[in-house]
């Protein structure tokens, strides 16, 4: 049995691995479309049959491109930083329940999919999550170039702050449930949505996954208008990659927290089965990503820092406040 479930855990932790770095890729593709329609352009058009082959083309190049090391960067953490941005997404992974337990065919073998189903989940998934500031900061400081310095400072004061908005968004929920496993917080939604009784909540938390998701308007991380690439000025090749390996990887982790947490998870929705329907939820929730990137223009540091702490914070307060005395009259 031992042996067995090492395997599966194996198995799962190669899964996870290919199809979301083929994900990656693959949005990539779809983003570009969708941005290029709402702004009424075309998007990828020649490689290939409506510009499929354009995610083959842009990984060819990804992997032959010139890895260059600046001379004075401070090379062994230079070199380490990328890795971390896309371990930390992927390791967050580890806790998320994707699918429902399904039988495979012509088996009684039942698959739970997910890599380990702890009972902190949530606090696991946003904690090792957040450890991924470290890499922004760590490349930004190594780099030896000012611009490069100034995109890990931003990096720092973004995440951070967000970070407090994202754990305190999810308490009020979490004090519903009683449980911070992430499949008892989906089982615990079998009928109804908790976003219908967390509105406040829902809304914080996807304000809160943008910012640290580094996505526009709260791409602040970067922000070429100003500071070229920020963090990411001196990489190239596979090491800027796994930089945008890992920000993708991060979107689906919050799409699927999001799900489970607020939008009823993987329970059956109607006459869609549970698998079929947390899916049908990733994908509209990587739409709207998409969708307020289209929209929005950038935001300026100090109004980001203002939305943090002089409204998302008070208001997350207030609202764990209200759900508290809720929770005690009834």
């Amino acid at each position: 049995m031992e042996v067995s479930y090492i395997i599966e855990t194996i198995i799962k932790i190669i899964v996870i691995l290919t199809v979301f770095s083929a994900l990656a890729g693959i949005t990539t593709y779809f983003e570009r479309k969708v941005l290029a329609f709402m702004q009424r352009r075309l998007g990828p058009t020649h490689v290939g049959p409506v510009g499929l082959l354009q995610v083959a083309a842009d990984g060819i190049k990804l992997f032959t491109k010139e890895d260059i090391v600046p001379q004075n960067a401070v090379k062994p953490i230079f070199m380490i930083a990328p890795v971390i941005a896309a371990a930390s997404a992927f390791i967050a992974m580890a806790a998320v329940p994707f699918l429902p337990e399904f039988t495979i065919p012509f088996t009684d073998y039942v698959v739970r999919p997910i890599v380990s189903d702890i009972n902190v989940g949530v606090l696991f998934v946003m904690g090792v999550m957040a450890t991924g500031m470290y890499a922004p900061l760590l490349a930004g400081m190594a780099s030896n170039n000012k611009w490069s310095l100034l995109g890990a400072a931003r990096t720092v004061i973004q995440i951070l702050s967000f970070e407090v908005i994202t754990g305190l968004s999810l308490i009020a929920p979490l004090m519903m449930v009683g449980s911070l496993s992430l499949i008892d917080i989906n089982n615990y939604q079998d009928g109804f949505w908790l976003v219908v009784f967390q509105p406040v909540a829902f809304v914080m938390f996807m304000i809160a996954g943008y910012a640290e998701t580094n996505r526009t308007p709260f791409d602040l991380l970067e922000h070429e208008a100003e500071i070229i690439t920020g963090y990411a000025t001196e990489y190239s090749g596979i090491r800027w990659g796994l930089f945008a390996i890992g920000e993708y990887a991060n979107m689906f982790t919050v799409a699927f927290v999001t799900a489970l947490v607020f939008l009823g998870g993987f329970n059956d929705l109607w006459f869609i089965p549970g698998g079929i329907a947390i899916i049908l939820k990733v994908i509209a929730i990587i739409f709207f990503f998409m969708w307020v990137r289209a929209a929005w223009p950038h935001v300026r540091p100090d109004q980001i820092m203002w939305l943090c702490w002089k409204v998302l914070m008070p208001l997350a307060l207030v609202n764990i406040l209200i759900t508290g005395l809720v929770i005690m009259a009834i």
